[in-house]
């Protein structure tokens, strides 16, 4: 009696070579990523950090501004060229005291990376030491450019016109502002205060 078992085991197998292929096909495309992840990556990181510490900079300019015009109190930024830090003060007269907001307590610290080259305030460049901008009552600004470097010494520039209140940003040297004529009503409000001292808050 002849049954279809032999026929059965005779026939051939179609086993899916195709899913061995694909297999193989992924481990080749998930290694040519990591191969460009590790060389792509760290240069990434790094433009990234400098330019998201220039968006840092522009909003803590934006904010003591802010604070300064709603309070009706003068602030001041201290930005600390040799360590990489920065911290506002508030002016009560020729007094100089900490906030009360704690995320101003200590000062902030740039990353690890990037660090301050240079800080002009006014026609005064200084290259280290410590440097303060001032932030007036009615919401202007001393006119302040500074400039930032990471590991790799691509440069970020910051420029603050006291006018328009304008942050420029540019990953190139900024040109100085050109000489503009000001109303001797606007020259006295941007006149900084004579303050005694340069306090440091204490964490």
């Amino acid at each position: 009696m002849v049954t279809g078992h032999w026929s059965l085991e005779k026939m051939p197998r179609h086993e899916g070579s195709s899913a061995g292929f694909t297999i193989l096909e992924m481990l080749i495309v998930l290694f040519l990523l990591t191969v460009v992840v590790a060389v792509v990556f760290p240069r990434m990181s790094l433009t990234e950090d400098l330019g998201s510490t220039g968006r840092k900079l522009v909003g803590v300019l934006r904010t003591v501004q802010g604070l300064a015009a709603t309070s009706q109190k003068p602030r001041k930024l201290y930005l600390d060229i040799d360590q990489g830090t920065y911290w506002m003060m508030m002016v009560e007269g020729k007094e100089e005291r900490i906030p009360l907001d704690p995320g101003w307590k200590t000062p902030r610290s740039l990353p690890e990376s990037i660090r301050f080259t240079e800080v002009a305030v006014g026609q005064e460049k200084r290259f280290s030491g410590r440097v303060d901008v001032s932030f007036f009552a009615n919401g202007r600004i001393e006119p302040v450019t500074l400039y930032l470097t990471d590991a790799k010494n691509n440069l970020l520039g910051l420029a603050v016109d006291s006018l328009t209140g304008g942050i420029r940003v540019s990953d190139e040297r900024l040109d100085p502002p050109p000489n503009q004529i000001i109303p001797d009503r606007v020259r006295l409000l941007l006149k900084p205060n004579q303050q005694a001292g340069a306090g440091t808050p204490q964490g």
